[in-house]
């Protein structure tokens, strides 16, 4: 379980002496639930969610314990470290909006034609409930040729998941290179 320290203030100058502390500043939100601004260690925090399993996690801050959700990340434009994190309270039974990553298998047809990987979506918004939340879409992509996408619309069907995005955007696609 990950453990972290509620703020006590939010204050600029407050955010600066956890960060040099060796804090990642965080927020935890949700429907009907007031908002937990806190600081997690920031080797521990990376530590925890390279190894863990699922995207639905434990956490516990001050005496407070509740599965939460990663909704997204700031990270720093140059040294690409973290700096921000927010996460959302899951209560079993509630459908709540989610964003499932994208991971692909295979090596498409393609890269052999001169053709580059571009990924246009790295993360699909879905809206369903924590007992059916898939863990990510994994696409073949070994049939991709030049010019060929994979669109929204042609994501595999999840009983209980419905997808938010537009069926129209691309998720991952060969293009020629340059």
């Amino acid at each position: 379980m990950l453990e972290g320290k509620i703020r006590d203030s939010i204050t600029k100058s407050n955010a600066k002496a956890l960060k040099r502390n060796g804090y990642l500043i965080a927020n935890i939100y949700g429907k009907n639930e007031s908002n937990i601004h806190c600081a997690f260690k920031r080797n521990e925090f990376i530590k925890y969610m390279r190894a863990k399993t699922g995207l639905v996690f434990p956490v516990k801050i001050g005496e407070i314990n509740c599965d939460v959700v990663v909704q997204e990340y700031q990270k720093d434009p140059v040294t690409n470290d973290i700096l921000h994190v927010d996460m959302m309270f899951v209560k079993k039974n509630v459908t709540a909006k989610f964003k499932i990553p994208v991971k692909v298998s295979g090596s498409p047809v393609g890269l052999k034609n001169k053709g580059v990987l571009v990924f246009s979506r790295k993360r699909i918004a879905v809206k369903c409930t924590p007992e059916v939340l898939p863990q990510s879409y994994t696409l073949d992509i070994t049939h991709l040729d030049v010019g060929h996408t994979i669109l929204v619309r042609d994501l595999p069907a999840i009983e209980g998941v419905k997808v938010i995005d537009k069926p129209s955007l691309a998720v991952v696609g060969i293009i020629k290179a340059k």
